[in-house]
């Protein structure tokens, strides 16, 4: 596979619901920077995209930085056979403490 490779987002259905948690005005944002991101190489690891240290219970192995102070996090999985990304979840982490949907998740 060549970095010319597209793989297709695909969203679980509960980040519509974390979303809503975020203000609006910050969507575009993090659906531009998903498809930016995520289209090409979702799997090679950069300054704010970094594979996970250990599983997490989302079933996500990646995730990705950005955002004002780098305050947003998308988790994610990439099946590199089938050149799909899913999208498992989108938060804001201020400090210590990382929002997913509104409440509090331990990594």
């Amino acid at each position: 596979m060549n970095s010319k490779t597209r793989f297709d987002l695909i969203y679980a259905p509960q980040v519509k619901t974390h979303l809503q948690s975020i203000e609006r005005k910050y969507h575009s944002l993090i659906r531009r920077t998903i498809e930016i991101q995520l289209q090409f190489n979702p799997d090679v690891e950069t300054r704010n995209r970094k594979p996970l240290k250990r599983p997490v219970e989302l079933g996500a192995d990646w995730e990705i930085r950005f955002g004002p102070d780098n305050c947003f996090r998308v988790f994610y999985a990439v099946d590199r056979e089938r050149c799909q990304v899913f999208i498992l979840a989108v938060g804001v982490k201020e400090r210590n403490l990382l929002v997913i949907g509104g409440e509090e998740v331990k990594l």
